[in-house]
Parts: structure tokens; C-alpha cells; sequence
């Protein structure tokens, strides 16, 4: 699992509460089952949600988690409503950090929006963590229209996390089929009007990777690309949830997007639901594997 020379590896998970629920305090190992799942994937950059408690401390537990992973951390603040923040950790030996944003007003959490830079190149990457409205459809696709922001004007991008909304294209897992669905709650957080009909929320898919007039994109989402352009349809896998049974069947809301110039890197996107992993979390842990050398290309400025 572990990256190779000419690889750049991309994690993406929500970890339940950062494995707070699991934590013995007298036991110094307790609450690191993620740390020791995310170091064998030697990832280069890591897109975290739910990092509760990790600036307790002066940000210890972030530290932690970081120097272990041999990365750098950046973290968007919790907020009064949501003890759970975002994060994403960076490779120092293989980026730059250039610049640390946080996208805090209109949302639910705040985003974590590092720019970085791939050493050798000339082009910033832009990073965000999200974790987008659980409650409110219209707020999640606010945060989506923001998110655009960030692939504007040429820039490149790559971003993921827990959308809270679903595929916008047809997949080989289905929908949810909404009179299975043991969670009332869920059914008004995860469903829209279209016309007279109720229908499960897609919009988030469709704002940042649906295709515009004259065919163009603003980002790729990665586990699409890897299933219809690199013949890899595992990578379409349902990421949530895990180790529940009331909110009907396991959905692809756990995805990665990427501007066309970035998307075009991927080698393979791989979906982690192994029992060992849904021991830490009701997430799957989803990975990404670019191509050093293509991306090296893509983020060189022609002069």
C-alpha cells in the first residue's frame, strides 16, 4: 500500500469523531487505530473530517496525528454549532505550503483550504477539506457554489470529503429507496422537491462535476473518472455508512473532486471498507493515487 517515487497519494476520510467514542485516557495507543490505518498508504496529502478535539491542547492531538504521518497539519476552526472540524495534512518534503484559508461564513463547517505548491512547479494547488451540511440542502449546495470558487479563473484544484448528498449520475448502487429507510430525519436532510416529486439530493455532484453548456467541467469527481475513463469501477464503491441499518443502503456520499488539469493524473482511486476500518469509523477511508511526473507537468506554468 505504500506509495511509490513516482506516485502522490491523496486520503480522504471522515473518522467518526476522531475515535474520541474509543478513547481510554489511560492508554496512550487508545484512539490511534486511524493513524496506524492512514501510515500504510505513506499518503503525501491527507482531506480529514471530524477532527474532534484535535485543537485541544494547543493542537496537540493534531500534532500528533501529523508527526506520525510525517505531514504537516492545517485545521479550520470548530465552531459553536459543531465541535467537529476540517483538516487536511501535507507531505513538507514533497509541497509547499504557500498559503492557509478558512471558508467560515454561509456553511455549516468551516472549510479547510490550504494553498500549496508541488516543489519543482510554478502553478499553486488548491486543497480543501469539507464536511458539507448534514441538515439542509440548500446550505450544502451554497457550500458547493463556493467550492467553485476555488477552480475559477484557471486555477487548479483538489478537493473531497463528506458531501452529505449523493451521485448525480446513474451507479451500479442504486439510490436509496426512501420507504426503507428507518430515519425519518434523514429522508427531509437527504431529499429535495423536483416538481411535484421527492427525490434524493444530488445537486451537490451536479454543481462541481456536472457537465455545462459546450460540454465543460469545473472539476472531475475522482470516483467516476476512475470507473469510466480507467476501467476501474471499484472505485464507485459506497463509503457510508457503515455500521448503521436505519439509514437504508450503503451510499457513495465520500467522494474527491479535482480540476480537469489535476483529474488528469489519476492512476487509481481505491475505496477502503475493510472491518478494520469500519471498526474506527461509519466512513470508508478513500484513496487516490496521481502521477507524480503528470502532475509535475500539469502544475508547470508554460513561460
Amino acid at each position: 500500500m505504500h506509495a511509490v517515487d513516482d506516485e502522490i497519494v491523496v486520503l480522504c476520510w471522515n473518522v467518526e469523531h476522531n475515535e474520541r467514542d474509543r478513547r481510554d485516557p489511560g492508554n496512550a495507543r487508545a484512539g490511534m487505530a486511524r493513524v496506524e490505518i492512514m501510515a500504510r498508504y505513506g499518503a503525501n496529502l491527507v482531506l480529514r473530517q471530524e477532527l474532534t478535539g484535535a485543537a485541544d491542547d494547543g493542537r496537540g492531538p493534531l500534532w500528533m496525528e501529523a508527526n506520525a504521518l510525517g505531514l504537516f497539519p492545517s485545521l479550520a476552526p470548530a465552531t459553536p454549532e459543531s465541535p467537529n472540524p476540517t483538516g487536511v495534512l501535507v507531505c513538507p518534503n514533497t509541497f509547499e505550503i504557500q498559503h492557509e484559508y478558512e471558508h467560515v461564513t454561509n456553511g455549516w463547517h468551516p472549510i479547510c483550504n490550504p494553498v500549496i505548491k508541488l516543489k519543482g512547479t510554478s502553478k499553486p494547488l488548491s486543497l480543501a477539506s469539507l464536511h458539507l451540511c448534514s441538515y439542509d440542502p440548500d446550505t450544502r449546495f451554497g457550500e458547493a457554489r463556493r467550492l467553485l470558487f476555488l477552480a475559477a479563473q484557471g486555477r487548479s484544484a483538489l478537493i473531497g470529503g463528506d458531501t452529505n448528498d449523493y451521485p448525480h449520475r446513474p451507479e451500479p448502487v442504486a439510490l436509496p429507496d426512501w420507504k426503507l429507510v428507518q430515519d425519518p430525519i434523514l429522508y427531509e436532510q437527504r431529499t429535495i422537491w423536483r416538481g411535484s416529486e421527492r427525490v434524493s439530493s444530488t445537486e451537490v455532484d451536479r454543481i462541481l462535476a456536472g457537465v455545462k453548456p459546450g460540454g465543460h467541467v469545473a472539476y472531475e469527481e475522482l470516483g467516476w473518472y476512475a470507473s469510466n475513463k480507467l476501467d476501474l469501477p471499484e472505485a464507485l464503491k459506497p463509503t457510508a455508512s457503515l455500521r448503521r441499518t436505519d439509514q437504508g443502503s450503503l451510499q457513495r456520499i465520500d467522494r474527491m473532486f479535482a480540476t480537469p488539469d489535476v483529474a488528469r493524473c489519476l492512476i487509481s482511486l481505491d475505496v477502503d471498507d475493510s472491518d478494520e476500518v469500519g471498526d474506527v469509523s461509519d466512513h470508508a477511508l478513500v484513496a487516490a493515487r496521481l502521477s507524480r511526473a503528470r502532475l509535475q507537468r500539469a502544475l508547470t506554468l508554460a513561460t
